[in-house]
């Protein structure tokens, strides 16, 4: 039996778009409600989430019979970290602040059996082979994994066309929030630089034939990424989601 394949990976290279959201509750119940949703993708985020590696593995067990893809955003790009989300079943990788083509193509190792990669080869013990029942893992894992990886600050802007060159990234995933501080207007994604850096981005990254990829927390920049031709665009947060709607229904009861 071989590796599961990727659809969101599949999506990606025919130029669908996918629709998300991110997941910050770290916490597997709200995983599985996110998952009766409707999003073509949820990204489990372990780089500013509360989440470990029991909590992934928790969350993609919760999203295991969706037909919502999870996403795993590792903390930073190290191999280790890679081969323990990898193993626990994940196979769309979405790594932050990627500066350098060199960069890019270590992680595209990490994500890897050799001889193309170097990621260790431990997984007929993990939820990956579902404990060993999918017997040809090992030899057909590598082109079910789906690498995205995140261009944020300046360095990573200057490097794109570098980085976009490097064979085995499926995605990059634009980061507004630390574009727009790194580039001095802290956190003002909407200003009118950023957005000129991010639409110029987006058809680059279109154009070197990968997808582009960006969040957006309002409705206005949402229709705006849309428009410039993100391809998978995560749309909202769930603790975004939770404190508006709860607020607005205490509002909405309390000035009666």
């Amino acid at each position: 039996m071989p590796a599961p394949k990727n659809t969101f990976k599949q999506a990606l290279a025919k130029g669908e778009r996918q629709i998300g959201c991110w997941m910050s509750f770290a916490d597997g119940q709200i995983a599985e409600i996110m998952g009766t949703c409707g999003f073509d993708w949820l990204v489990i985020d372990g780089e500013h989430a509360p989440n470990d590696i029991r909590s992934i593995r928790d969350q993609l067990m919760a999203l295991a019979a969706s037909p919502s893809h999870p996403v795993v955003r590792v903390p930073v790009g190290e191999t280790w970290m890679i081969k323990q989300v990898l193993d626990a079943g994940a196979q769309t990788v979405l790594v932050p602040i990627v500066e350098s083509a060199d960069q890019a193509r270590e992680l595209v190792r990490a994500c890897h059996y050799p001889p193309k990669g170097l990621r260790g080869v431990g997984a007929t013990a993990a939820r990956a082979t579902m404990f060993g029942t999918v017997t040809e893992y090992i030899q057909t894992a590598d082109q079910e994994v789906c690498l995205l990886v995140q261009v944020e600050n300046r360095a990573g802007m200057d490097a794109l066309d570098e980085i976009l060159q490097v064979e085995g990234i499926d995605g990059v995933f634009i980061g507004p929030a630390d574009l727009s501080t790194d580039m001095g207007h802290q956190g003002n994604s909407a200003h009118p630089d950023v957005r000129a850096v991010i639409a110029d981005a987006i058809n680059r990254i279109r154009a070197a034939g990968l997808a582009p990829g960006i969040l957006g927390t309002t409705e206005e920049a949402v229709q705006a990424y849309a428009d410039m031709g993100a391809q998978f665009l995560a749309v909202g947060i769930d603790v975004m989601v939770l404190a508006r709607n709860a607020r607005a229904l205490a509002a909405r009861w309390k000035a009666e």
